[in-house]
């Protein structure tokens, strides 16, 4: 296993970095895509990411806004709020992804945990020939507007069976998909699977998921 910095251009002077983790022969590799005014430092997602990591996969956990942009954020929120510049980041991050030496042709999947969700699942839709699979942590697919009819990906949303406004959110979402979708609850867990063993319990729930479903996709044409 091997882990190194990966840089992400955005354009011109522009570019964001993210914790790439590389496992020889891996089945695939995981993307994070982190929720509401966290970071790629985020405890929960690495924790998801190191057990995916023991099943083969490779991961990249990456930070969705600039350094600068993130110091606007802490202050406003406005930005962690923005799917469509979330979604137009993760874009970059696929790309860079498969255009990487050591990760170019493996099957892409998306994790994606709050305001994240969204993000990932828009990203999803516009990358169909790059992205296989898309898990959900407590997330707010709800956000992802009209790109879940495009989304072809099979997706699995975890949701925390006391988080009664998010599961809800979540029931909405899955029957506006346009992929085959799985909504799985763990019980007794909050909005943060906080509780004893609830994180372990989404991190194989998501192993499983990206086990049976992280093999090449067949191209199709960029939207």
């Amino acid at each position: 296993m091997t882990e190194r910095e990966l840089e992400i251009r955005l354009g011109p002077g522009a570019s964001l970095h993210g914790d790439l983790v590389h496992i020889p022969a891996a089945r695939g590799i995981v993307v994070f895509v982190h929720g509401s005014g966290s970071g790629r430092r985020s405890r929960r997602n690495r924790a998801v990411a190191g057990s995916l990591q023991a099943r083969g996969f490779s991961t990249l956990l990456f930070d969705l806004l600039s350094p600068a942009e993130a110091a606007v954020d802490d202050g406003t929120a406005e930005l962690r709020f923005d799917i469509g510049l979330l979604a137009t980041r993760v874009v970059f991050a696929l790309d860079a992804v498969h255009a990487e030496q050591h990760t170019a042709g493996l099957p892409l999947g998306l994790f994606g945990a709050s305001t994240g969700a969204a993000a990932a699942l828009v990203a999803a839709a516009h990358r169909p020939e790059l992205v296989a699979a898309v898990v959900s942590r407590g997330g707010r697919p709800d956000l992802a507007g009209e790109a879940l009819l495009d989304v072809g990906a099979p997706t699995l949303l975890i949701v925390g069976g006391r988080d009664d406004v998010v599961l809800d959110l979540n029931r909405r979402a899955a029957a506006r998909l346009g992929a085959p979708c799985d909504l799985q609850v763990v019980p007794g867990a909050t909005h943060l699977f906080e509780e004893r063993g609830a994180l372990e319990d989404v991190a194989r729930r998501a192993g499983d998921w990206f086990t049976t479903y992280l093999h090449p996709v067949t191209t199709r044409p960029r939207t």
